[in-house]
Order: structure tokens, then sequence, then C-alpha cells
């Protein structure tokens, strides 16, 4: 039996598509969009696209992180007294360790005032029911590595390395064919020895990992559940 994957250092999580879902409060009506966003370029863009869609009502709240570190953080009240909305949703992205993302809540308002505190609850429990049911996709650091193999090896190692991979929390990024079979893998760098040990067994010591630079490595996960 292997032993268990070893603890991974991780960079904020993100989402992995587009998700949207209304929550009401007292006939207030607040929509939460949320939205992958590698750039403020893609979160504006983001934003207007929904002012647009939703252009007769009276709010628009937002909230974006951006950046592999999550270094890039923006809020907007977006007509709500002040700290009511745009803050109270950056926090429920900050406490879900979220980055590469915008969350826009549009009101609709139902007549019933909410008050400060209704304002604050209504916003961030918007934006936290919507993450609860989002995929989200987690990301971790890993080793660019690549293998040259002889064509007529190639279709055993590839599938060698994809099942090593499958059970090390790794993966196979791809195969080029050239004067070999190129497969280039993503490796946890914990994990670098145990390819190397596991290569060297499946090729009789003829084949060696080339290690590269570190990138990010992400996987999808479940929806993400609240980590309060």
């Amino acid at each position: 039996m292997d032993d268990p994957a070893p603890d991974v250092a991780r960079y904020p999580s993100t989402i992995a598509e587009t998700f949207e879902h209304e929550l009401v409060v007292k006939k207030s009506r607040f929509i939460a969009h949320l939205a992958p966003a590698r750039s403020t370029e893609q979160a504006d863009a983001v934003i207007a696209a929904v002012r647009k869609q939703y252009w007769d009502a009276r709010h628009h709240c937002v909230a974006m992180v951006i950046g592999t570190h999550a270094d890039q953080q923006r809020s907007s009240d977006g007509g709500e007294p002040s700290g009511t909305a745009g803050v109270p949703m950056l926090e429920v992205l900050r406490r879900r360790e979220l980055t590469d993302l915008v969350a826009v809540v549009t009101r609709y308002f139902g007549g019933v005032k909410l008050g400060a505190g209704g304002l604050v609850r209504a916003y961030s429990s918007a934006v936290s029911e919507a993450l609860d049911l989002v995929p989200v996709v987690q990301r971790t650091p890993a080793v660019r590595v690549s293998v040259d193999v002889p064509h007529p090896d190639a279709g055993r190692l590839q599938g060698v390395l994809r099942d090593w991979a499958a059970a090390r929390d790794a993966q196979v990024a791809g195969v080029d064919y050239a004067a070999n079979a190129t497969i280039t893998l993503l490796v946890p760098p914990a994990r670098l020895d145990d390819l190397d040990a596991s290569l060297a067994a499946a090729s009789a010591g003829r084949l060696v990992a080339e290690r590269g630079t570190t990138v990010v490595m992400e996987h999808l996960s479940g929806a993400h559940g609240d980590t309060r």
C-alpha cells in the first residue's frame, strides 16, 4: 500500500465556473453572481455584463480578489450604506481563502428596510450560499517534469505514469511526439523522489525525469462549503 500523500502547501483556491444564486430577505431579492476572473479587466467585464443584464435593479454590489496570492482586492457598496455590502462580501471571499474571482450581488428592493445589520447579513449570506454550491478549484505548487521515452515504450510508460500520477495527486500534462515521446507531468515537490524511483523501476533504470520550473497545479473539487 502506498504511503498517504504528504501535506502540501496550497495557494488560495478559485471557482471552476460562473454561478448564480438568489436569496430573498423580507421581499428583497439578492442575486449573487460569481465568476472566475484572472485580472481586474476580466472582473470589470463581468460587472458590466451583470449591470446590463439587471439594468433595472437599484444596487449592484461588488467584491473581487485577484492574483495567485490574492494580492489584489477590491469592493464596492453599489449605493448601499457604507460598509454594509462590499466589505462583508469581500470578507466571505477572504474567509474561504479564494482568489481569481468576482462576486456581484444585485438587489431588487422589496419595500421593507433591512437596516445596516440586516444588509450585512443578506449580502454576505448571498455570497456564502452561492459558494456552498459552486465547484471549487484547489491550487498547489508542482514541478513540471519531462520524461523522454523511445516510441516502442511510449504506450506502456504513459500508462505507468498516468497510474502513478493518479495515486499521488500529480497530473500528466501532455505528450509530445518527435524523435522520442516526451511525457510531461506536474508533480508535487514531495513526490519527486518517488517519481524517480518508480520511473527507474519501470524502465530498468534507463529513463530519467528532467525537472523544470515550479508551477501552479489545479485540482477540481466539489462545492466549497463553509470553513467557519
